[in-house]
């Protein structure tokens, strides 16, 4: 008899050692600044087994946060086509991921980052990293501006979410796709490439008359 070839699993519950570290590195240091190492050594074991369960960082923050798709596979759809379009995009791929069976883990993940502050900074690295980085890196938009046109698309997004999958507020809760698609879509997409306008402090008084 011949044995199986390559590297040996590691004990029964490293996988999930491993993704408990991650949860807890990525929650403090952020995503940018954590590292495959830094991990593994969290939770002791070698970076190799890091990389032979998840493969890279990426794929590891995604098993970690449990979302239901992965924003690198899908969002390229989003972005090509009419930049017009744009918003109205992001909404319906939002929707369609949200109202699939595999929306039942996102919803966990949004009542769990209202309650708790470790998962909310997990939320907030996703949201930044894998999904608004994404979008706003392909458009031609003042990098100063990138924070704020981020954080609102994403006041937009989980505000949808949280009022029709979490409290389930009506009609939003039981609004067609193409109703929440055609009235929040607009808005997206002026928070992406739109102007935002300014302040009154920034615009200063009145001219007298």
């Amino acid at each position: 008899m011949v044995g199986r070839s390559g590297r040996r699993p590691g004990k029964p519950g490293t996988r999930d050692t491993i993704l408990d570290a991650a949860r807890a590195v990525f929650a403090e240091r952020g995503y940018d600044a954590s590292t495959i190492r830094a991990i593994a050594t969290s939770a002791a074991v070698d970076p190799a087994l890091v990389h032979h369960y998840f493969g890279t960082k990426e794929q590891l923050f995604l098993a970690a946060m449990r979302f239901p798709v992965n924003p690198g596979e899908v969002l390229p759809k989003v972005l090509a086509g009419d930049r017009a379009a744009l918003g109205e995009r992001l909404v319906r791929m939002f929707v369609t991921v949200w109202d699939s069976p595999a929306g039942a883990a996102g919803v966990a993940l949004l009542r769990s980052a209202v309650s708790s502050e470790w998962t909310a900074r997990l939320l907030r690295e996703f949201l930044t990293t894998q999904v608004l980085r994404r979008v706003l890196d392909h458009l031609d938009v003042d990098p100063a501006e990138v924070p704020l046109r981020g954080s609102l698309v994403a006041s937009q997004l989980v505000g949808l979410a949280l009022m029709r999958y979490v409290i389930r507020l009506e009609p939003v809760a039981s609004a067609a796709p193409e109703t929440l698609i055609a009235t929040v879509g607009p808005t997206v997409h002026r928070y992406l490439t739109g102007d935002l306008g300014r302040p009154a402090a920034e615009v200063g008084p009145p001219s007298p008359r």
